[in-house]
């Protein structure tokens, strides 16, 4: 009962990724990500089980019309912190 009613959920998740990446991976691609406007239909099949999952953050940005990827922020880009001597 549970696994089914489990299946059901990521089962419709999934459906709705995949009617959101046919027209995401058309025209949301480029418009997101510069880099990705020229790239190929290889590329562009290859992002869709990604696009699937990801569908809710990809909706979200593609709608506040975000046209570069966000900055990564960890240690390496992060200003070197002073020692206390």
């Amino acid at each position: 009962m549970i696994a089914s009613i489990y299946l059901i959920i990521t089962g419709t998740y999934l459906g709705c990724g995949f009617f959101f990446a046919i027209p995401f991976i058309l025209s949301g691609v480029k418009q997101i990500d510069p880099h990705a406007m020229h790239g190929s239909w290889g590329f562009r099949l290859l992002i869709i089980p990604g696009t699937m999952v990801f569908w809710p953050w990809l909706l979200r940005r593609w709608m506040k019309g975000v046209h570069e990827p966000p900055e990564e922020r960890n240690a390496h880009r992060a200003p070197p912190k002073r020692s206390r001597s």
